[in-house]
């Protein structure tokens, strides 16, 4: 293996970790994103059936 091929490959690997963080961090912004509706929703539902 030449240096280029060395280099090309450590690249590809960086950009491959690159993805994999996008992913993983839009996942749990997507995740949060729904965990957070879901408690607004069940406190609008819960003040919409409290006793008044």
């Amino acid at each position: 293996m030449t240096d280029d091929t060395l280099a090309e490959g450590k690249a590809a690997d960086r950009e491959k970790w690159k993805e994999k963080g996008v992913a993983l961090r839009a996942f749990f912004y997507i995740f949060g994103t729904h965990v957070f509706a879901g408690f607004v929703w069940l406190l609008f539902y819960l003040g919409g059936h409290a006793q008044k």
